[in-house]
């Protein structure tokens, strides 16, 4: 086997395919706090940066209408998508810096959020779990500065 010649040094983008475009939108804008990256005025597809990224490409999560064909040429679909345990969208996670987990808690408390807390001590992360509109299950993860692993 030949060398492959590349590696992959970062994660450019997240596309979640939604059931409900509108409420993922206010989500992710207005409870997460991601900084829409153009006008989302009926916007088919939404785009929230979520860091700098890797040679200039922002990281960005995007929010698609599943009824759309887009990029790649992902097909549309006229029935919404699964979410939860039928889809093979396991959860994601968004980084925050340990010291900012307690006011993301009280934020999610005060908004009447499910929340669950996790720790990872084989790594040293704790996950702040919650849900979107769509049923998917997001983590606001951080990395303990004080662990020793």
């Amino acid at each position: 086997m030949t060398e492959r010649g590349f590696t992959i040094r970062a994660l450019g983008e997240i596309a979640i395919r939604c059931i409900d475009h509108s409420a993922m939108v206010a989500f992710y804008r207005d409870v997460i706090g991601l900084e829409p990256m153009r006008d989302l005025q009926d916007a088919p597809i939404a785009f929230f940066r979520i860091a700098d990224g890797f040679e200039g490409h922002t990281a960005v999560l995007a929010l698609f209408r599943h009824d759309i064909e887009s990029a790649g040429q992902t097909r549309a679909c006229d029935q919404p998508p699964e979410t939860g345990p039928r889809s093979s969208l396991h959860h994601i996670a968004l980084s925050l810096p340990w010291a900012e987990q307690d006011a993301a808690i009280g934020w999610y408390r005060e908004l009447g959020l499910e929340t669950r807390i996790e720790t990872f001590d084989w790594v040293g992360w704790r996950g702040v779990f919650t849900f979107d509109p769509d049923g998917n299950t997001v983590e606001l993860v951080a990395k303990d500065p004080n662990w020793t692993g």
